[in-house]
């Protein structure tokens, strides 16, 4: 039987959805209960937080670059008492031409799991209102449930009776009501939160998420709530870029989806993680080097003076390929400009160069066809991920790597791009690989 779950959602991104799914994990795990949790769509940075406050990965479940199997077969939670899946923007929110299964909304993998809806509702500036706003959340979709809600951000005893009020009338069960509270607010920089491993007090601020919400929340009632399909399902894994695998691994470097690294160890890879930032070479009995997204701008300085990985990284690509994505990609280039406008040398092996100080937002789901073969695909080959940074590119003199589309079909400049040699290939892109096209059924 699939273990039970529920999906944390709201009407808009900053109501508190992360806050709140945080304490809950937090809450119920100190309780005894082993807490499964999810992220919908296209994000790096929840998941960590996920895992800190669960003690186990944290997946992302995407309704436009996944098939409806893929789904199923990560949701299968073995081993844990409940699931905890935080939807992205709003509940509703995705694009206007479907993928593998839907649109990207939260509301699809709601629908597809069979996981009740706990909406977050923020109530500052209003009382019996958000009830009408939960009652719209309640209704869009005959196939998504919302189960009850959470209030957030009330300002008084008073607030809270009005609020209550509300949703009486529309007979919406309330399971928590949170009060204003600054204190457990996680940092933010312009990609979002900042990462887990970024935050010393991490521990403490889940704690304190957990007593906050145990103590405002009824934890029983939300854990009853909980429910699901019970379909069981298998399908093909993302293939490993090779045998041996050096993946950069720090600070500048962390934009990995855990069901990737899964899928690659699944398919009989070993993973040796080096770091960029320590002046680390990646590791010469590696087949394959794979240099994931993150913030290359926030530690260029330290790149740049980094010669001991720069010489092993071109040493090494010589003979074996090596791939960058996003901030990877930018680190291959010949140089990068921060915001402050210095220029900070990168590795060279690509002729890539971007800029911070002309920063411009690339934001959305992609599909991209490389033009000729990448480590684990073949040529031509329907990709699907997405793009998300804030990075010009000045020059891109090498060969582009792939055509590539956005979701509704239009053509996106950034191609990535490559360069070969008698010996192996250096190709990056801005496209972060979430899976192969039609790996799992779309129905």
């Amino acid at each position: 039987m699939r273990t039970p779950g529920l999906l944390i959602a709201a009407a808009s991104s900053g109501s508190g959805k992360t806050t709140v799914t945080l304490g809950l994990i937090a809450a119920l795990r100190a309780q005894g209960l082993a807490v499964q949790p999810f992220k919908c769509g296209p994000d790096y940075i929840d998941p960590a937080f996920h895992a800190a406050a669960a003690g186990r990965a944290s997946f992302n479940l995407d309704s436009w670059a996944m098939g409806t199997d893929r789904i199923a077969a990560l949701a299968q939670a073995e081993g844990a008492d409940l699931v905890i899946a935080e939807g992205a923007m709003g509940l509703f929110d995705g694009v206007a031409a479907p993928g593998e299964c839907g649109s990207g909304a939260s509301a699809d993998i709601a629908a597809r799991m069979g996981w009740p809806v706990l909406a977050v509702i923020d109530c500052s500036g209003q009382a019996q209102t958000a009830a009408a706003v939960a009652l719209g959340l309640a209704r869009y979709r005959a196939d998504v449930t919302l189960a009850g809600v959470i209030l957030n951000r009330i300002a008084s005893p008073r607030h809270e009776a009005l609020v209550r009020a509300g949703f009486a009338g529309a007979g919406i069960p309330v399971l928590g009501a949170l009060p204003r509270r600054a204190g457990i607010a996680l940092p933010q920089r312009h990609l979002g939160l900042m990462q887990a491993e970024e935050l010393p007090r991490l521990r403490d601020i889940l704690a304190e998420a957990g007593a906050f919400v145990g103590a405002h929340c009824d934890l029983a009632a939300i854990r009853a709530l909980a429910g699901g399909s019970a379909v069981q399902a298998a399908c093909p894994r993302v293939p490993p870029p090779g045998e041996r695998i050096a993946l950069a691994r720090d600070a500048a470097f962390s934009f990995v989806y855990p069901h990737l690294l899964a899928d690659w160890r699944a398919g009989g890879a070993t993973i040796l993680p080096f770091s960029p930032l320590k002046d680390e070479a990646p590791d010469p009995t590696a087949t394959v080097c794979w240099l994931p997204g993150g913030y290359p701008e926030l530690h260029a300085p330290r790149l740049a003076a980094a010669e001991r990985f720069r010489e092993g990284l071109a040493g090494f690509a010589r003979t074996r390929p090596v791939h960058g994505e996003c901030g990877g990609y930018m680190a291959l280039g010949a140089g990068l400009v921060a915001a402050d406008g210095t220029r900070h040398r990168m590795a060279g092996l690509l002729g890539l160069e971007t800029s911070f100080a002309q920063r411009r937002m690339h934001l959305g789901y992609r599909l991209a066809r490389p033009l000729r073969a990448l480590p684990g695909f073949a040529a031509h080959t329907s990709l699907r991920g997405h793009e998300f940074h804030y990075a010009t590119i000045l020059s891109q003199p090498d060969a582009p790597l792939a055509d590539v589309v956005d979701a509704t079909g239009a053509t996106v400049a950034e191609t990535g791009s490559f360069r070969a040699t008698a010996g192996a290939t250096v190709s990056g892109t801005f496209f972060h690989l979430i899976a192969p096209a039609g790996t799992g059924s779309a129905t």
